[in-house]
């Protein structure tokens, strides 16, 4: 793009706080010309910020730092927890850094709504994908597209001989692991992202899932169904070296996992009515965010087609449960680290 010979739309696009910590990574060429042009405040469009503020302070503070207490204490002392309680564990570290980063993307979107701008779209809805192929095109957008653009397209992208395809492929995953941090555990989170990938990308399949599941639909049919658990399953495994502190900790991790104990009952559930109420509500925002995947956040045009109360219940109802329903500890967000 053209620069720009304005100081102050500089200065104001490379300070813009709603993004500045941990995104949005918003381009020039989409946030610098809304610098440029005359802004006035739109009645509807803060509505929509404050919706989207809203439902991004609720899967920050009630999904994601009540599923951090428990993870902490599972990923900390793994040996004290039968398998099906550390199985929990890696789901609710799942929902735990969603909820967290998704959550800040939302509060970030919808602050920046309230000054008439627009950021880019972060994630859409990232565990309903049907392939690890979906999975990054609906994870982190913005760091999915830089990295595509500046890293992968330049090598040759996919339109190069197999093999080197497959070395671009591993060279996007591997420097996506180390932008995280100088940790082996990132570089293998990478690696195994790639090898999911690689399968895809040989058969061609890897463009195949560009709608979002069920689209028009209430219920997903079975081989969506089954794309959907094995791609969640497959990120699971691979969250669990993201999270632990080494590889050989991730390793000790899954071995004590994968016992007999992963049959049974999590002691977790037994020993703490708060993992149990942990557990329900992430359900609820499955369930939410399920029925409202054909908009940019769940609860944009939710129970639209209802009466004005009960919409004015239910954001009610999402502002109380933040209040109430909040982590006894508060926690930092996870992306601040990187």
């Amino acid at each position: 793009m053209k620069p720009t010979k304005s100081f102050i739309d500089f200065a104001a696009f490379v300070s813009f706080f709603p993004q500045l910590v941990a995104g949005p990574i918003e381009r020039a060429s989409n946030l610098l010309p809304q610098f440029e042009r005359k802004r006035k405040f739109d009645y509807h469009k803060a509505i929509d910020g404050l919706k989207q503020i809203s439902w991004g302070l609720f899967k920050k503070m009630v999904i994601a730092d009540n599923c951090a207490v428990f993870v902490n204490k599972v990923f900390a002392t793994p040996d004290a927890y039968n398998g099906s309680s550390l199985l929990l564990g890696a789901i609710f570290f799942a929902f735990q850094i969603y909820g967290d980063f998704s959550g800040y993307s939302d509060v970030a979107i919808g602050t920046a709504k309230l000054f008439d701008f627009d950021l880019m779209r972060n994630f859409a809805y990232p565990y309903f994908s049907r392939d690890i192929a979906e999975f990054w095109r609906r994870w982190h957008i913005s760091l999915s597209t830089w990295f595509r653009d500046y890293v992968y397209i330049p090598l040759g992208g996919s339109r190069v001989s197999k093999l080197k395809a497959v070395r671009n492929t591993f060279i996007i995953f591997v420097v996506s692991g180390f932008w995280h941090g100088a940790n082996w555990t990132f570089i293998f989170w990478g690696l195994l992202n790639a090898l999911y990938f690689i399968p895809l990308l040989l058969t061609g399949r890897n463009r195949k899932n560009l709608e979002i599941a069920a689209k028009g639909r209430m219920f997903p049919s079975i081989s969506e169904l089954a794309g959907m658990i094995t791609t969640f399953l497959l990120t699971l495994f691979a969250w669990i070296f993201f999270r632990a502190q080494s590889i050989q900790e991730a390793f000790k991790y899954i071995s004590r996992m994968l016992t007999k104990s992963l049959f049974t009952v999590p002691d977790i559930l037994s020993t703490s009515r708060r993992s149990t109420l942990t557990l329900l509500l992430i359900i609820v925002l499955i369930t939410i965010e399920w029925l409202g995947r054909e908009q940019d956040y769940p609860i944009r045009d939710f129970l639209k087609r209802r009466s004005k109360i009960l919409r004015w219940m239910f954001y009610y109802a999402v502002v109380l449960s933040i209040l109430a329903l909040q982590a006894p500890q508060q926690q930092v967000f996870i992306y601040f680290q990187f």
